[in-house]
């Protein structure tokens, strides 16, 4: 008997197989804690679908107080109850790695055509442009100067910790 027919007993999975890249999906996973069964949930954005058959992936990223976690789930496990597909995501790649770096809110389109929202001007529009601000007396066109430095209180140029010769051994 094939081996991949004992370990994965069940079908595909109809909720998650039409999973792709940049959808907003809903996870509910079953815990097993002291003898008893719950549910919980993983919110967040697929940024990656991979491998075919049984041993199809997909990771789900989501950002929470600041930190971003990503969790990679086996489509066909029975650990997974259910997937809620909440938004239907329109991405031009297959995998969202540039998720891991952006910072803020990072927008993708939906697929019903609904646009990003986001807050940048036309390329065209000249007055919606940011102006630099201009200091008292400044021309127009002029940036203000920044006030000059002030020394030291001890008239130390550098950090205590660092050497003022860069070629000087450490202390």
């Amino acid at each position: 008997m094939d081996w991949m027919k004992l370990i994965h007993t069940s079908g595909p999975r109809a909720d998650a197989a039409s999973l792709r890249a940049g959808d907003d999906v809903r996870v509910w996973f079953r815990i097993l804690e002291q003898g008893k069964e719950r549910l919980g949930q993983f919110e967040g954005t697929v940024i990656r679908a991979r491998g075919s058959g049984p041993s199809r992936t997909f990771t789900v990223r989501r950002v929470t107080h600041g930190e971003g976690v990503e969790r990679v789930f086996p489509m066909d496990s029975p650990g997974i109850a259910r997937v809620d597909v909440l938004k239907r995501g329109k991405v031009k790649r297959s995998r969202l790695y540039y998720l891991r770096r952006a910072i803020g809110k990072t927008r993708i389109a939906a697929a019903e055509g609904e646009g990003a929202g986001g807050t940048r001007p036309p390329a065209g529009d000249a007055a919606a442009a940011p102006q630099p601000p201009a200091g008292p007396g400044a021309a127009p066109h002029e940036a203000a100067e920044a006030p000059p430095r002030q020394p030291h209180p001890e008239g130390a140029s550098v950090a205590p910790d660092r050497p003022a010769d860069p070629t000087a051994a450490p202390r």
